[in-house]
This record gives structure tokens, sequence and C-alpha cells, in this order.
């Protein structure tokens, strides 16, 4: 799992932005994946996340586990644990955090 990490401006407020590349073990689950990413950013344990939207669980595993073909370009896109989520169908995802401070 690779991190990049930048700070961008968006309006007033500044964007935290993570990039990973994740998903690229087919043994693993891609909701968990998920969850352990946002534990990790947050610091805390996945156990004191909530558990990810039933909605989101599905389209998360349906884009990992049976995917469209490359053509369709899929992207998913959510609000969780104060990030919003943007997952591409290749196993990139971005992790945008706001801060309160302008």
């Amino acid at each position: 799992m690779t991190d990049e990490h930048d700070i961008t401006e968006v309006g007033e407020r500044e964007a935290h932005v993570h990039h990973r590349s994740i998903f690229e073990n087919d043994d693993a689950d891609p909701s968990t994946e998920l969850v352990t990413v946002v534990a990790e950013l947050k610091g805390v344990a996945q156990e004191e996340l909530d558990p990810l939207y039933s909605w989101a669980d599905s389209l998360v595993q349906d884009l990992y586990s049976s995917p469209p073909p490359a053509e369709a370009q899929a992207v998913v896109e959510f609000s969780y644990e104060g990030y919003r989520v943007t997952l591409y169908q290749d196993g990139h995802a971005v992790f945008t955090a706001r801060s309160t401070s302008s």
C-alpha cells in the first residue's frame, strides 16, 4: 500500500488529501482495507470507527470483485468518518479530509 499526501486549498479551507494505491491483494476484503486506511489516517483502532455503510460496502465489493471493463473508468465516491473517499477501479484511492482551520 503506497501513500502520498498533499494539502490543497479548497475555498477558504485546506483539504488534506491522501492518495493510496490499495486493493492490490486479491485475497483481501476491499471494504476491510478501506476501513483500515481510514483508521490509520485518523490514528485510531478499526473498532472505534462506525461500520461501513451497507450500500457503500456493496459498491466497494462490486468495484473490485467483479469490476466493469477498464473502458468504463468506474469511480465510487462517498463520505465516511470525516473523509471524502474516492475509489477508482484501478485500485487508486483518494481520501480527503478538510481541516476546520482556514
